[in-house]
């Protein structure tokens, strides 16, 4: 059964979120708000947290999965961006943004793209998420909470714990926060490619 985390959307309770993160660092699987609608989060280096993922939104093996990171220089450990690429990502950033670049090593392969190499990146603008990747301290594997027989994604934190009960070991509600997923820029060639057009603007990509 998955404990249920009632958390403030602009001030989260330290306790809640300290305990959130104890759960992610014994691989928990996590549901939690973004800024663009609840996602899927576990540990990066939890070894079984894709097949959980994948499992529960009946996922294929050529799936981007993302990486939901604090800052930019986080990001930058983890993915190859050009100046060009530079510019337009840190003026998007934090945001409904996800970018899908080329992985560094410091990304196990099983995340990565089994012929591109490329990863999706993200650095969300919501309070709740970045209180846990701070205290974490680290990035979190995510997915967008879309289940397979749905056509929107989840948004009440209660339904969530009520659908997903024995499928995740936990859920942070934190009220509504939209149904409308990322804008995905795949950046992993010269020029970006909208992939996907979301909750933020594209009009610099195009």
């Amino acid at each position: 059964m998955a404990r249920y985390f009632d958390v403030h959307p602009h001030d989260p309770q330290p306790r809640a979120i300290a305990q959130v993160v104890a759960m992610l660092r014994d691989d928990a699987l996590v549901a939690y708000p973004t800024d663009s609608c609840y996602a899927l989060g576990t540990r990066m280096g939890n070894t079984h947290g894709t097949d959980r993922i994948r499992a529960v939104r009946d996922l294929d093996a050529k799936h981007h999965f993302t990486l939901m990171c604090a800052d930019f220089s986080q990001m930058g450990q983890l993915v190859r961006i050009d100046n060009h690429a530079f510019r337009a990502i840190k003026a998007s950033t934090p945001g409904p943004y996800t970018f899908i670049l080329p992985a560094t090593a410091e990304v196990p392969r099983r995340l990565a793209h089994p012929k591109k190499k490329t990863v999706g990146i993200r650095i969300p603008e919501n309070r709740v998420v970045q209180a846990i990747l701070r205290e974490l301290g680290e990035p979190l594997l995510s997915s967008t909470l879309l289940l397979p027989d749905r056509e929107e994604p989840l948004t009440d934190g209660w339904e969530i714990k009520e659908t997903l009960d024995h499928l995740v070991d936990a859920v942070v509600d934190a009220g509504e926060c939209g149904t409308e997923p990322t804008t995905v820029v795949d950046w992993s060639e010269r020029e970006p490619v909208v992939v996907r057009e979301g909750a933020g603007p594209v009009e610099r990509f195009l």
